[in-house]
């Protein structure tokens, strides 16, 4: 899996996952079929060991707390002293050339699935908090994910933990402005 996601799906070459794995080419054919199924099991394994904090974030109460849990969870994911930076899924996909479209295309339909249940989630809790001003559920779901995306492709690049924190900070201003707004709403004198 590190190794995938080190060096993306078309980057880590055989003798990078024998070494890897500490499996000969003959041996690791044998237990895993080929480079594709091996790499299907390194997914499995990211999303099972590292990307439990979405669901958590996603049982927040308010559209503020689910953006605020994913995205410090993204940025501490993808700046992980332990684990290469960046995320396995865009680290693979963005090194993919026309003849691993396969692999390229199944990584941003798993990138993608994110999408639409973000969007119902935070439909379900703006009832109980706002979204940003001028936005709806599905236009902060798509910020918030064009935020994950980018993210990972700037930790890959390079940037640290604090940098990519002072991103979800301005993220999150967004709904301050909108907390404001509705503050100053709610304190008011009603309308003769």
């Amino acid at each position: 899996m590190f190794a995938f996601w080190k060096y993306g799906y078309e980057g880590a070459s055989m003798s990078v996952l024998m070494k890897a794995t500490g499996l000969g080419k003959t041996s690791l054919y044998r237990t895993f079929g080929s480079k594709e199924e091996l790499f299907q099991k390194a997914l499995q394994l990211y999303h099972s060991e590292y990307l439990d904090f979405r669901v958590e974030a996603l049982a927040e109460t308010t559209p503020k707390r689910i953006a605020e849990k994913l995205l410090y969870g993204i940025a501490t994911l993808h700046t992980g002293e332990a684990t290469p930076p960046g995320c396995l899924e865009t680290n693979g996909a963005l090194a993919c050339g026309p003849d691993n479209d396969p692999i390229r295309e199944e990584l941003a339909r798993k990138r993608d699935l994110i999408g639409p249940v973000l969007s119902e989630r935070l439909r379900e809790t703006s009832v109980d908090g706002p979204l940003p001003r001028g936005l709806d559920a599905d236009a902060t779901a798509a910020l918030l994910v064009t935020l994950i995306q980018g993210m990972a492709v700037q930790a890959k690049g390079g940037h640290s933990r604090t940098e990519l924190e002072s991103t979800v900070r301005a993220a999150l201003s967004l709904w301050d402005v909108t907390e404001k707004e509705n503050d100053a709403d709610a304190s008011a004198p009603p309308a003769a």
